[in-house]
């Protein structure tokens, strides 16, 4: 059973009006996703940056759903190939997805994917099952961007640079998020008594 994203509470009823609202979404998220990859800390032994990108890409799912939320990971993507320096730290092109963290960027899609369909079916409306999905989409982002760090640092070195240092930082935004996004449909709520 498929229920409304907090960003469906606002979508217009008229079909232009909704596809102006969509397009708007995706890219606004798009650009909250870079805001985020900005907010970058270099570790000397790892080729992957501390950011707030998987932050933004869950809360992104989350809140536009699958197809929404995908595609403003796509979006972002597109822009950074493009040439934008929307990537962590201010990098760009193409090389950044051929590079260690390609498999990290790849995995926000799929995470955004995957998180915005539990939204869709409510699991963003509580602390437990929220922070479930965000644990999901978490996981989905180490697994993609592990696998792809491997063939640059080594399957026995890639958890070393890619994935212990992080755990701790990742606990605190799947909090954050799981905090949020219930408190967002009581606001809601509230708004609509």
């Amino acid at each position: 059973m498929t229920t409304l994203t907090q960003a469906d509470v606002f979508r217009p009823q008229t079909q232009t009006r909704a596809l102006l609202y969509d397009i708007a979404l995706i890219i606004g998220a798009s650009v909250f996703i870079a805001i985020m990859a900005q907010l970058t800390v270099y570790l000397p032994f790892s080729p992957v940056p501390v950011t707030g990108q998987t932050l933004a890409v869950l809360l992104v799912g989350a809140l536009l759903g699958s197809s929404r939320g995908s595609m403003a990971v796509l979006a972002y993507l597109a822009e950074g190939a493009s040439g934008m320096p929307v990537f962590a730290g201010g990098h760009a092109g193409a090389i950044v997805l051929a590079g260690p963290t390609g498999g990290y960027l790849l995995g926000f899609v799929v995470a955004a994917y995957a998180v915005g369909w539990l939204a869709e079916r409510g699991w963003d409306r509580n602390i437990a099952l929220a922070t479930a999905a965000m644990l999901l989409g978490n996981a989905i982002i180490y697994i993609s961007g592990l696998a792809w760090l491997a063939q640059f640092v080594g399957a026995q070195n890639a958890p070393v640079a890619g994935l212990y240092p992080f755990i701790a930082g990742d606990i605190i935004k799947i909090a954050i998020a799981a905090l949020l996004l219930p408190a967002g449909w009581k606001l809601l709520a509230t708004k609509q008594s």
